[in-house]
């Protein structure tokens, strides 16, 4: 069984002056401050459509969850431009934006996903973010737009010395066809190459093992069997120094969240960008999820 690395010191990802300043009020002077994160999205509006407030309709309004950002002590909060603009004057200095500069809706297929700019690191660097979020999909057929987009964006991201999250999630056919977008051959690889494109924090979904979609895989993956930890901690190793978080995916049980959280710290994660499990919760049952993940947290720092 792999084993948790260390994660990558700020001189080991060789960050600029900007970057380090940024990252450093992220991981240091919010949420639970000690070197972890604890970010919430909320990008599904634009990625899923009004669906998933159904369970929490308090949450169809920015400010409740912003509230929620600033009362649960959030590290960050992640949102589209439209939601920025609209919101984030009132919170500004009580809770970090990561600014989502892309995005698509789920209306049409995954077949050739790809998500157009909806926003500019000028935009975020406008709104006093302290990051920048950018959606990759990996093996889409779109990917060669996808890179080139992503590229403009990192330079951008340079220049102004504005951290880079993507979010790299495996799209398209061609995955499918090797095991699917939840194999490990699939977001190992997603991971890799948000390293190698230049992102600074990737954002993952945690790899499920599945005898059937294994058999699928390209060798040596299909043959590797491996618990939650383990494919966890085999994609942090792949993403070098570049820091890793979690999603959250869809909503689960109260301790299966936790779970979730546990597994992913133990693996070498630098934290957790959890949404659906955070603000479809009722607002007590939220911040008391929030106050969970933060005793969790403890156990990680620097």
């Amino acid at each position: 069984m792999l084993t948790a690395i260390k994660r990558p010191t700020f001189d080991e990802m060789n960050l600029s002056t900007g970057k380090r300043v940024r990252l450093h009020r992220l991981m240091f002077e919010h949420g639970p401050a000690n070197g972890t994160l604890m970010i919430l999205p909320i990008d599904q509006g634009l990625e899923h459509g009004p669906i998933d407030f159904f369970d929490n309709p308090d949450a169809l309004d920015q400010d409740w969850v912003y509230r929620l950002a600033v009362a649960g002590n959030f590290s960050a909060i992640a949102s589209h431009i439209g939601l920025a603009e609209k919101y984030h004057k009132h919170y500004a200095g009580r809770i970090p934006l990561v600014l989502k500069v892309n995005g698509k809706t789920n209306l049409p297929p995954d077949d050739d996903a790809f998500s157009p700019l909806t926003s500019s690191v000028e935009d975020a660097v406008r709104l006093g973010a302290d990051a920048v979020g950018y959606t990759l999909y990996v093996g889409s057929p779109a990917q060669a737009d996808d890179l080139a987009q992503c590229n403009e964006v990192r330079r951008e991201c340079e220049r102004s010395g504005m951290p880079l999250i993507i979010w790299a999630y495996p799209r398209g056919s061609a995955v499918k066809a090797k095991g699917g977008i939840d194999s490990l051959y699939a977001i190992d690889y997603a991971a890799r190459v948000a390293s190698e494109v230049g992102c600074d924090i990737v954002k993952l979904n945690e790899p499920k093992w599945d005898a059937e979609a294994a058999a699928k895989s390209p060798k040596p993956y299909n043959t590797l069997q491996f618990g939650d930890q383990e494919g966890l901690a085999r994609v942090v190793r792949s993403a070098g120094r570049s820091l890793v978080l979690v999603s959250g995916g869809s909503k689960l049980g109260d301790d299966a969240t936790v779970h979730k959280a546990k597994i992913a710290m133990e693996a070498g994660c630098v934290g957790l960008i959890f949404g659906r499990n955070m603000w479809q919760r009722k607002w007590e049952d939220a911040l008391s999820m929030s106050q969970r993940m933060h005793d969790l947290m403890k156990s990680y720092g620097v």
